[in-house]
């Protein structure tokens, strides 16, 4: 459903990406894990068109999507959650699900995501509709912005960390909703540190270090990878 292949990108002079390349099939649920700084967030802004790689392509579902604004790779069927949980903060609950709402691209498409379906997904968020984002906890903006791209219908979710300064009640939460949305159909690529969730939901993984891809393989394989894990993912 997604291929990326080998794209160097940059924040001005600084050269972040060198020659990355993962895909992503249908169905998926594939980590992307590193360290602080590795890389991960630069790569989603990437295939989001918010950071455009300055060589290599990206496709999606075989239509090439590097050099397209953020906007028009979102209407081809790409939600972004953000690490920053950006929420439009003036905005109640409901609003913010509200300007966000677009119809299903496909008529026969496996799960609908209209308010009313991310608040039985995130039942807390129907008893705060009225409430301002701005006012919302950590946790509550991170149910927010994950409803907020679901509720334009993607059929590939990009979710950059999380689960990241959330209390662990919370976490095992967002774990089970992320579960549950594989179950939906949608296929996911996520970004994580928090190696215990990443293990528990996916399929594959890839470990990205200093702007470069060292591992690609199954979950087990990373698991008795040691040289790997303790190389690269070791804080």
């Amino acid at each position: 459903m997604l291929t990326v292949e080998g794209i160097d990108s940059y924040y001005g002079l600084s050269h972040i990406l060198h020659n990355v390349s993962l895909t992503v099939k249908k169905g998926e649920i594939v980590c992307l894990l590193g360290r602080n700084g590795a890389g991960k967030t630069t790569t989603m802004r990437s295939i989001m068109g918010l950071t455009p790689p300055s060589r290599g392509t990206i496709t999606f579902k075989d239509l090439k999507i590097s050099g397209r604004k953020p906007y028009q790779i979102c209407r081809m069927g790409v939600g972004f959650v953000p690490d920053a949980r950006i929420v439009f903060a003036e905005l109640t609950v409901e609003e913010n699900l509200e300007i966000s709402e677009r119809a299903p691209r496909v008529s026969n498409a496996s799960a609908v995501w209209d308010r009313e379906t991310v608040y039985q997904l995130f039942p807390h968020l129907k008893g705060i509709a009225d409430r301002k984002a701005g006012v919302l906890s950590g946790g509550e903006q991170q149910m927010l912005t994950i409803a907020r791209a679901l509720v334009t219908n993607p059929e590939f979710m990009l979710l950059d960390e999380p689960t990241e300064g959330l209390a662990p009640l919370i976490v095992r939460m967002l774990e089970e909703n992320i579960r549950e949305l594989k179950n939906r159909g949608l296929t996911i690529l996520l970004a994580e540190q928090n190696q215990q969730v990443a293990f528990a939901l996916s399929d594959r993984a890839y470990v990205i270090d200093n702007g470069m891809i060292r591992f690609s393989g199954t979950i087990d394989e990373l698991k008795e990878n040691e040289e790997v894990r303790k190389k690269y993912l070791l804080v």
